[in-house]
């Protein structure tokens, strides 16, 4: 029996940016790759390794995150709606523009990550980590921030209607 070969396409112009074996993408090292664009709707990419990698405008719908390693990656601009991040480290990543509306960041490291203008309507940062993180102007409405690390995480202009702080740290 052969390889099954995913292609990852750009969600626009249907170039093929990169084509991994399908076994592959969940623990896979796609560190420092340009997926720019890439339509990754309801893929698997738990444990991944995407140090680095650009995601600029990705299209992550549904996503599964969990555990990966995205410090220092571009996703802004990023489509992670309903993506489920659990775990996940993405200390420095640029999730500027970013949506992630009703994503789930339950433990999930952002130190120093920027998200300037994100949208996280609704999205569970329970127990995250946003220490020194850049939320100004981010639309946190509804979201859950129980527990959540602020230590000098930047809110100027953030949207926090209905926001659950509870147990927050650095308020």
């Amino acid at each position: 029996m052969g390889k099954t070969m995913i292609e990852i396409k750009h969600k626009t112009t249907g170039e093929v940016l990169l084509e991994v074996d399908s076994g592959t993408l969940g623990c896979a090292d796609l560190s420092g790759a340009d997926l720019s664009g890439a339509d990754l709707r309801d893929v698997d990419l738990r444990y991944a390794n995407l140090q680095d990698a650009k995601l600029w405008k990705a299209d992550l719908w549904k996503a599964d995150l969990r555990g990966t390693d995205l410090k220092g990656a571009d996703l802004s601009g990023a489509d992670l709606w309903k993506a489920d991040l659990r775990g996940t480290d993405l200390k420095g990543a640029d999730l500027s523009g970013a949506d992630l509306t009703d994503a789930n960041l339950t433990g999930a490291n952002l130190e120093g990550a920027n998200l300037t203008g994100a949208n996280l309507t609704g999205a569970d940062l329970t127990s995250a980590n946003l220490e020194g993180a850049d939320l100004s102007g981010a639309n946190l409405e509804g979201a859950d921030l129980s527990g959540a690390n602020l230590l000098r995480a930047d809110l100027r202009s953030a949207n926090l209607l209905d926001a659950d702080l509870s147990g927050a740290i650095g308020i």
